[in-house]
This record gives C-alpha cells, sequence and structure tokens, in this order.
C-alpha cells in the first residue's frame, strides 16, 4: 500500500483498510526496537493517536471527514506548543521549561482536518543546524544506507524519517535556512517552505522572527499542497499550468562546491526539462552579493537566538552541544549597525530578485550542494561546521527573500538523494507547488 495521502484515501474509500489500521502500522513502525524510532521521537502519543483514528473513522463512515488528512497520521516538529507538552526543541537546556497551555495554531489546524499527530519529533537542538545531528537525544539515520548511518539532514530531521519511514503520512517542520527542505533533500522527500505571512507562528518556539517559516514534510508535491492549505487556510486548487517554463538558475552560486552526485543529478534534471520545453536563463552577476557580508557581520538567527538563548548557555554550556553553543554565542558580539546593515541588504537582494525573476517562472537549483554524509563524521568539528556551512548555504536564499521554496526529489532509484529545489517569487506559493507538480512527473516519466 503507497504511503500517500491520495493513495490512503483511496484505499479508505475502498473499504480496504480504516484510519485504525493505519495509525496502528504507523505506531507499529515508530516502536520497532529495529527502526529508527527511538531517535525519530521526542515524544509519541499512542492511546490518543489510536482513540482519534477510531472517531475518525467513525466520521469516515458518516460521510463527514473534515479533509484528506482526516484519521491519517502526522508528526510534529519538538519546538511546536502541544497543549500539556514541554516544547523543548530536543534540547537539555528547555528539559525543565513549563508545559504548553495551549496549542499552537497550526496544531489547531491539523486538529480541525481530523489529522491523527501521533508524535513529536527530534530535530537538531534549538533548529539551529542544518545537519540534523543530536548529541543528546541520538540521530536518526537516513533512510538511505542505512549500514553507513547517514545524517538525515536538519534540523527538521525526525520530521523526515517519520515520514520516510512510514510512521507518518507527513510531518510539520520549521525552516528558518532550509530546516523543512534540507531534510526533505537528504532523504528523498518533498518539502514546502511557504512565504512567511501565510501560515502562522504562533506557539512555535521562535529562531528567528525575522526568518522561521513552518512548513509540511511528504512524499509528493500533491501531499505537501494538501497539508500547506491545512496550515496556511487557504482551499483554494492548484493552478494547472500548461508550461513551458521559463526558469532563472544561479549555478555560480548554487553549483559552487557541489560533489559529484549533487552535479550529475542536478545535471540530468535540467535536460529532462529542457526536453519537456523549458528555458533556462542565469540570474544577473552578484544576485547574491550580500550574503557574504551577511554571514560575516553575524545573521539574524545568530542574535534572535543569543537575546533568546544567550544566558542560559553561558550559565550551562554543559546542555548544549558546543557547535551549537558556539553559533548562538557568535550574536552577543553583533552590534545594531551589523542589524541595520543586515536589514537593509536584505531588502536590495529581494528587490533584485523580485525584478530578475518577473517574466520567470522560479529558480531552479539544487537543493544542497552535497548529499548526506556519514553521521559518524559529524562527531569531528571541522566536518561538522563544513557540511553545516554547505547544507545551509542554497536554502537559506530563500528564506532571505521571504519567497517560497519547494524541493523535490531528482535523483534516480537507489542512489543517494539529491533534492531540486525551486524558489518562487513571493506570494506566488500555490503557483509554485503546481510547477512543482508538474516538475515531479515530468521527472519521473
Amino acid at each position: 500500500m503507497r504511503w500517500d495521502i491520495e493513495s490512503l484515501n483511496a484505499e479508505l474509500a475502498a473499504g480496504r483498510t480504516t484510519c485504525a489500521q493505519i495509525v496502528e502500522t504507523a505506531l507499529e513502525r515508530a516502536s520497532d526496537p529495529a527502526g529508527e524510532g527511538r531517535a525519530t521521537f521526542r515524544k509519541q502519543r499512542s492511546d490518543a493517536a489510536r482513540a482519534q483514528a477510531k472517531a475518525q473513522d467513525m466520521l469516515r463512515d458518516a460521510g463527514a471527514a473534515a479533509s484528506p488528512l482526516a484519521g491519517l497520521p502526522v508528526t510534529i516538529k519538538d519546538n511546536i506548543d502541544f497543549a500539556g507538552d514541554v516544547t523543548g526543541g530536543a534540547c537539555k537546556l528547555l528539559e525543565d521549561a513549563k508545559a504548553a497551555t495551549s496549542h499552537a495554531d497550526v496544531v489547531t489546524r491539523l486538529n480541525a482536518a481530523g489529522a491523527v499527530i501521533v508524535g513529536r519529533t527530534n530535530m537538531s537542538e534549538l533548529a539551529f543546524s542544518g545537519i540534523g545531528y543530536n548529541k543528546f537525544y541520538g540521530t536518526p539515520a537516513n533512510p538511505f544506507d542505512r549500514a553507513t548511518r547517514r545524517i538525515p539532514g536538519g534540523s527538521s530531521s525526525g520530521a523526515a524519517v517519520s515520514v520516510t519511514d512510514g510512521m507518518a503520512v507527513a510531518a510539520i517542520g520549521t525552516d528558518t535556512g532550509g530546516s523543512v527542505r534540507i531534510p526533505a533533500a537528504l532523504c528523498g522527500l518533498c518539502g514546502f517552505k511557504p512565504t512567511q505571512a501565510r501560515v502562522s507562528r504562533d506557539g512555535v518556539l521562535p529562531l528567528s522572527l525575522a526568518l522561521d517559516c513552518v512548513g509540511p514534510l511528504a512524499r509528493t508535491v500533491a501531499d505537501c499542497a494538501i497539508v500547506d492549505s491545512i496550515l496556511s487556510g487557504d482551499a483554494t486548487p492548484l493552478p494547472t499550468l500548461p508550461g513551458p517554463f521559463r526558469f532563472r538558475t544561479a549555478d555560480n552560486f548554487m553549483l559552487a562546491d557541489a560533489d559529484d552526485p549533487v552535479r550529475t543529478d542536478y545535471g540530468r534534471a535540467i535536460e529532462t526539462l529542457r526536453r519537456a520545453g523549458a528555458h533556462f536563463a542565469p540570474l544577473p552577476s552578484g544576485a547574491f552579493a550580500e550574503i557574504e557580508d551577511y554571514i560575516r557581520r553575524g545573521t539574524f538567527a545568530n542574535a534572535e537566538a543569543w537575546e533568546r538563548f544567550g544566558a542560559a548557555i553561558e550559565a550551562r554550556p554543559d546542555h548544549i552541544d558546543s557547535r551549537i553553543g558556539e553559533r548562538i554565542l557568535r550574536g552577543r558580539s553583533i552590534t545594531a549597525t551589523d542589524w541595520i546593515r543586515n536589514q537593509r541588504d536584505r531588502a536590495a537582494m529581494m528587490a533584485r530578485f523580485e525584478s530578475a525573476i518577473a517574466g520567470f517562472d522560479a529558480l531552479i537549483a539544487p537543493t544542497t550542494p552535497i548529499v548526506a554524509p556519514p553521521i559518524a563524521d559529524m562527531e569531528d568539528d571541522d566536518k561538522f561546521r563544513i557540511a553545516n556551512s554547505l547544507i545551509l548555504r542554497n536554502p537559506m536564499v530563500a528564506n532571505l527573500l521571504d519567497a517560497p521554496s519547494l524541493t523535490l526529489p531528482c535523483h534516480a532509484p537507489d542512489e543517494a538523494p539529491v533534492g531540486l529545489m525551486l524558489i518562487g517569487p513571493r506570494l506566488s506559493d500555490l503557483r509554485l507547488l503546481g510547477i512543482g507538480a508538474q516538475i515531479e512527473t515530468t521527472l519521473r516519466t
């Protein structure tokens, strides 16, 4: 049985399965001692999920399913409030925090849609790494090449593995510099970062209020679109776009230091789309020229995380991975002038991109320039820092642009997962998802 929303709804409609059976299968996979459930979840909701699934079966029998997600298992990231749970951000610094007294807005929307939230997923500490490595709570292994045990990508690491391993049909993650799209790409899934204002962040533990977004990880673009419609409250159907599409590229930036698998798979995807009639033109030189100085001065996330967590880290440095801690402590040296320059440079880059993308459908690029390295390598500080910098480089562009961005797989079967990333103009979210769905079909044929 295919583990995507459309297929499971077809099975339910035909009476070949029930929500209770689907959720039980997800829970069994999450609890399998030979699987990745222990490192994937911070908390499971087994009994509550079973009860919800049975209730949704009764509603479906009465023809009252609230959405295509009704009765299906979904996970939420450990930085999203669920009433009665501690929102720990998978960080020991927050283990003694008070439990949330209310649901995050996105949880309320999922509940209204009938989704069955089966648990809270593990993540990079405080969402401040693209690796997905967690020193204290374990790192779930990438589904590709489990013998080697590769990183899942982060920060929404458990979110990705919960979907690849059939513990959920979709997962809700957060994306400040790629944290939905990176694990989706490295694990062979689709992931979507919306324009920031479309999805509420109320009840989400902030990393950077300037950049944070909430978005879905799922097996298909269509599944991401279904979940996005629930999270955003926008039920507008995806547009049917005839093409041929016109894409901007930024290969001089996005392909720098790329490894061979990424270059090969990205090149093959571009050629496939070109044969289907797509047109490609590079962005003008210097499209992202401000990023180097932005990183050198210190980022929005550096500054905001220092203000929020810096005192706790200084008081209890042994309660956080030192590589995460050093990134947060970097924020104490950022001045008001640095912050203003970052805002000014961001505005210039956004305006330049919106002008350059006019008349084009999207920017197209590899989601990350490298495939997932082994988890064991990430115990080496230098290898961790190099991989983290490379993995974050491409997807962080969309966060700085406040632009919608989608990743979908472009690798061949049995190869290391490689993601193909689209970045559209601000508020072109549904159009971008529609384009992504057609690219997905083109690449599969």
